[in-house]
């Protein structure tokens, strides 16, 4: 397999990290770098540049000290509004413009944006064209098989993307109507990528290196794109591009090596957002990076009334300490429960 190329950026393997709303910040975009994913594309921030004054949005934005290539998602559903977006992200250092046709939120359908302009392709041909003329940096698409099982419009979405120029294409192997519910299916993938020249993207249910590879062999996929797996555990990055690589499993991570990884993690959010809101976007990646473990239940109710970094370090730490007791590699059990747990959890965070 080649390597992959959007625009003029060569990616360093297949691996991407998916953009996801309150998840993929800076400091998450640089850890899953470190980790090995070869593109990590930003938080969606939004066509209506009026509402950039806010802070939200403020840090959503690119910053010029990440690495190349830097990639930020837009959504909206009004192309000249998606195409004054896509010109101002690139002046404040946008390397690559990602449009959002995938999220499935119904605060985004409602605005008829993301999933929801699949119910009106003529749209969905002037956002293209609009964004891929306003700039002169590789224009990519995430988008979804389509509305519904009765309407998916994939094959011919892919086309008028590959017609419009656009340098990639990310599909997601469900429909808008299944929201994340049952699994993803990869044989329309297989058939986009069939279809197309420019490179296409497997994205959805990725989430062991085991079905990394599958997804890759089986949709013959330039790359695969990573996202809800990566949460609270960021070195699935570099798990599977050990399996790729040699055919076997890397042993669980050392606890101790988990347990920097979070407090670096900690420390680039607090210093990112600040001590309020740094403690409380913290409370979710940490119920990420505990979903399974030994005892991380009761662990996660404690650390939620914490009301300070500071104690939240130490309550990590202090967490991390016991697990040590019993293994010095990272061992989950009661994963089903105490995954829902988390995941509710993390959901009333966010």
């Amino acid at each position: 397999m080649s390597a992959v190329r959007i625009g003029p950026y060569t990616l360093t393997n297949r691996l991407i990290l998916a953009p996801m709303a309150g998840v993929t910040d800076q400091p998450f975009r640089q850890l899953c770098r470190r980790f090995g994913a070869a593109l990590v594309v930003s938080e969606m921030l939004t066509s209506d540049v009026r509402l950039w004054n806010s802070r939200k949005s403020r840090l959503r934005m690119p910053h010029a000290d990440e690495p190349e290539p830097r990639s930020v998602q837009i959504a909206g559903g009004d192309p000249q509004m998606l195409a004054d977006a896509a010109r101002l992200n690139v002046e404040h250092g946008a390397q690559i413009i990602d449009i959002n046709m995938g999220c499935p939120a119904k605060k985004v359908c409602n605005v008829a944006a993301g999933s929801a302009l699949l119910r009106d392709l003529d749209n969905v041909g002037r956002i293209l064209e609009a964004v891929v003329k306003a700039v002169d940096v590789p224009v990519t698409l995430k988008t979804r098989t389509g509305w519904s099982s009765e309407v998916k419009t994939a094959l011919q979405v892919a086309r008028m993307a590959e017609d419009a120029g656009i340098a990639a294409l990310a599909l997601h192997g469900r429909t808008r109507e299944d929201m994340y519910r049952g699994a993803a299916e990869y044989d329309t993938i297989a058939a986009v990528k069939q279809a197309l020249r420019i490179p296409v993207v497997a994205n959805g249910d990725i989430d062991s290196p085991q079905k990394a590879k599958y997804v890759l062999d089986y949709t013959g996929a330039d790359a695969i794109m990573i996202g809800r797996a990566a949460q609270g555990r960021p070195w699935i990055f570099r798990e599977i591009q050990h399996y790729l690589d040699s055919g076997e499993l890397l042993p669980p991570p050392r606890i101790a090596e988990i347990d920097a990884i979070m407090q670096a993690h900690l420390a680039e959010l607090y210093d990112f957002y600040g001590e309020y809101s740094g403690c409380r976007i913290a409370r979710k990646h940490i119920a990420w990076y505990t979903k399974g473990l030994r005892g991380s239940n009761e662990f996660r109710q404690a650390m939620y009334k914490l009301e300070s970094t500071a104690a939240q370090q130490v309550a990590v730490a202090d967490y991390f300490a016991g697990l040590a007791q019993h293994s010095d590699r990272l061992q989950y059990v009661e994963q089903d429960a105490e995954q829902g747990s988390a995941d509710a959890d993390a959901a009333a965070l966010a």
